[in-house]
């Protein structure tokens, strides 16, 4: 495992979207409120080395953003959708000049890889085309009517300003999922990004900015509040905010989402996952491999997709457990922006400190260690956030196995008999966000995917757990929140549903054929 030094010009980046000139943390989208809130400052876990810094936002700068965004929605959406439309279309291609410098951007803030960074510009790309054309089909239902000469349909309407909630893992294509939709549906959208990752957020609204000036988009459209976690429950109990989509950990989503329950809001909550990969005999490891490597070290095991458990048949668990000793053997762990290396640093000091934790409880609760993990030091990793991906052998009713380790490692476990044996232990931890089985049996397949197989929003036949693409709906079930972003119908959750009846007669029959006779 090896660790080259690659520079990244990040002056030029940061002159590239005004980052250093605005030092503020609110907009409207049309302009920057002079904020002043505690000094936020992003360091990057590449090399430890502080990026810039950013006045966070006060409760009074919150409450000055949401007003605009509720004045700027009254126009907002009385625009044609198809011209939502064009709005979002027009910001897709400045992402698409924009993508290279933004990606790199991701990847020194945050540490993922320069292609998983380049890959998440490429999500925005993606959603806002998905938006386009969904500008063009906003649809609701014609219904026919009990009544003669009546008829019913069912339409929607925009929601008002939804609130976003993002995490540091996916610090821009999160927002991008929720923002698309949210403005093509003809809402605003307030948006608290991490405050781990300030930066990329400033760079998507100037960007934002640039397009909305060219279209004479309402101030308020797209506004943004970088803040700690105080901004976040004003957003969660603000009843001006009709929806609040949240993405983070299960404990800030029960907190976010009791907040918004308790004033009848609707919530979005994309949480906690414990994914997990059966492989079955029939399995085929050239595809098991990538697959379950990628899973488990992507982005430093910091998705909310990643692999955490491997379930694997008792019949070929020794040689899936030794291919894949072998593999981590040849990983290079270094400076995200080398596109040789296959992983990053975690976010921080304390994600390193949660991973050392794991692995000690794990050890503990007499898990087996196949592959050592650790903190890597010297040359290159003076940052103090690059760890080792860890493998362990391990029971799947450990404590440390029931809850999600935001980190490099990954536990593998034995089964025997059939599949069903294997979905019984995949499905028994409390998360349920994505799955996958390996096997080339039509069966097993078709088992997995059926009403009594997988228990998670997410289930794939020989891919892995990790990623997904923008025309799918993305969530999951029980700890994971039940939110559903993305692709699909997902556009629904963003507006009001309203049933309407006509009647075309000069009588009033009532339903169900009650008399009331006057």
């Amino acid at each position: 495992m090896i660790q080259e030094k690659t520079n990244v010009n990040i002056d030029k980046i940061l002159s590239k979207f005004g980052i250093e000139e605005i030092n503020n943390g609110a907009s409207t989208g049309n302009h920057w409120f002079k904020t002043r809130g505690e000094k936020i400052v992003s360091f990057s876990p590449v090399t430890g080395e502080e990026i810039a810094s950013v006045n966070s936002a006060t409760e009074v700068d919150y409450e000055a953003v949401i007003l605009k965004a509720q004045e700027g929605f009254k126009e907002w959406r009385t625009w044609p959708a198809p011209k939502r439309g064009e709005v979002i279309r027009q910001f897709g291609n400045k992402l698409r000049e924009y993508k290279d410098d933004l990606g790199r951007l991701v990847s020194y803030e945050m540490g993922k890889s320069l292609q998983e960074g380049l890959g998440e510009v490429q999500e925005m790309i993606d959603i806002c085309d998905f938006a386009v054309g969904l500008s063009r089909q906003l649809y609701g239902l014609t219904i026919k009517s009990e009544r003669p000469g009546h008829r019913m349909m069912e339409q929607y309407h925009p929601l008002g300003v939804v609130g976003i909630i993002s995490a540091f893992n996916f610090p821009v294509a999160v927002w991008s999922w929720n923002t698309a939709l949210a403005w093509v549906c003809g809402d605003t959208t307030v948006w608290k990004p991490s405050e781990k990752t300030p930066l990329t957020a400033i760079a998507c609204q100037q960007i934002i900015q640039e397009v909305f000036e060219a279209n004479d988009v309402p101030e308020g459209v797209s506004c943004l509040v970088i803040g700690d976690a105080e901004i976040g429950k004003l957003m969660a109990n603000d009843k001006r905010v009709p929806l609040v989509s949240a993405t983070g950990s299960t404990r800030m989503g029960k907190s976010v989402g009791q907040a918004v329950g308790a004033r009848l809001g609707k919530s979005l909550l994309e949480l906690g996952g414990n994914n997990a990969i059966i492989i079955t005999p029939t399995a085929d490891l050239k595809i098991v491999l990538p697959g379950a490597v990628f899973g488990a070290v992507g982005t430093a095991g910091q998705r909310c997709t990643s692999t955490r458990r491997l379930i694997i048949h008792e019949e070929i668990y020794d040689k899936v457990k030794d291919a894949l000793v072998g593999a981590y053997k040849q990983l290079k762990i270094g400076n995200p922006l080398d596109e040789s290396n296959h992983v990053g640093p975690l976010i921080d000091k304390d994600a390193v400190e949660i991973y050392l934790k794991a692995i000690e409880k794990a050890k503990a609760e007499g898990a087996k260690e196949v592959v050592e993990g650790g903190v890597l030091e010297g040359e290159g990793y003076e940052s103090g956030c690059y760890v080792k991906p860890a493998i362990f052998e391990a029971e799947n009713h450990f404590e440390i196995v029931q809850a999600e380790t935001f980190a490099p490692i990954l536990y593998l476990m034995k089964y025997s008999g059939g599949v069903e044996n294997a979905i019984a232990i995949q499905n028994n931890v409390p998360q349920g966000l994505s799955s996958a089985i390996m096997t080339n049996s039509m069966r097993e397949a078709e088992l997995f995917v059926s009403e009594v197989g997988s228990d998670c929003g997410i289930a794939n036949v020989n891919i892995g757990t990790s990623g997904a693409e923008i025309g799918g709906a993305f969530g999951g079930e029980k700890e994971t929140g039940g939110g559903r972003e993305s692709g699909s119908d997902a556009w629904k959750i963003y507006m009001r549903r309203q049933t309407n009846t006509f009647n075309y007669t000069e009588e009033l029959p009532l339903a169900q054929g009650i008399k009331f006779e006057l």
